[in-house]
């Protein structure tokens, strides 16, 4: 059991909801930030135990901001927990929060868990987040809820939304124009993806490179000229024919 768990099994202070399963996923994402000088904003308040628990887990050094829609939440703050009042959806809103903040070295969206709520916050947060932090939403599930506006390859959802994140985390390998680089993928180094959660690591990248080093085993047999000739009229017809197949998304070709 770590640390995050057992604050979690012993408390009996401040009401704190979470899913059984999220404690080690916590711990591997948080635990480098721990007894340093570390900024924190959770979305969603809700009984204030949650900002208590990452403010004894991150220690005395640790800057614990909260955002709930809930005026009654502005009560909870303490010494090193703030809290903002309004809507996660009001982008408005949020961009006044970024500017009575400093920059953000993790990010707990554990709001509304709506589409629109979640959407909203990524957007207009995630730029606000350091070069080394991390992106934190939880309770995606609510993408298949319908309660929530979601539902299985539902567009609009969170979860369809966030699996673009994967094409622009490799956009730096594509050949074609409607996948470019983009600011998130020169300042995301990882994604991971969890029952009920999305993790988003930062840092700084530029385009990927490929080495060798080492001595070859072995040389490859030499073609004669009309093998090449051969080999080049059978990868122009691929390229052709897979670029067509490419266009309507269909599978690829390959020659055997």
């Amino acid at each position: 059991m770590n640390d995050i768990e057992k604050y979690f099994r012993e408390n009996d202070q401040r009401l704190i909801h979470k899913w059984n399963h999220y404690f080690d996923v916590y711990e591997k994402h948080f635990s480098r930030f721990r007894n340093k000088e570390v900024v924190i904003l959770e979305i969603g308040v809700s009984q204030g135990g949650s900002l208590q628990m990452w403010k004894d887990y991150f220690g005395v050094n640790a800057k614990i901001y909260g955002i709930d829609v809930n005026p009654k939440c502005k009560d909870l703050e303490e010494e090193n927990i703030k809290i903002f009042i309004g809507s996660q959806s009001d982008r408005k809103f949020l961009k006044t929060v970024k500017q009575q903040m400093p920059p953000i070295d993790i990010l707990i969206d554990d709001g509304g868990h709506t589409m629109n709520q979640q959407i909203v916050s990524y957007e207009e947060l995630f730029s606000s987040i350091k070069d080394n932090g991390v992106y934190f939403c939880e309770d995606v599930h609510t993408s298949y809820w319908l309660g929530h506006g979601g539902g299985y390859k539902r567009r609009g959802t969170f979860i369809e939304y966030s699996k673009k994140f994967i094409d622009l985390l490799n956009a730096y390998h594509s050949e074609q124009r409607a996948l470019n680089v983009n600011d998130f993928t020169r300042s995301v180094d990882s994604i991971h993806f969890y029952d009920s959660i999305v993790v988003v690591e930062k840092k700084k990248r530029s385009a990927p490179f490929d080495e060798k080093t080492g001595i070859t085993s072995f040389q490859n047999n030499k073609k004669t000229k009309l093998q090449k000739i051969q080999d080049r009229l059978i990868k122009e017809s691929l390229t052709t024919i897979n670029k067509t197949l490419r266009f309507f998304r269909l599978g690829g070709f390959i020659w055997k």
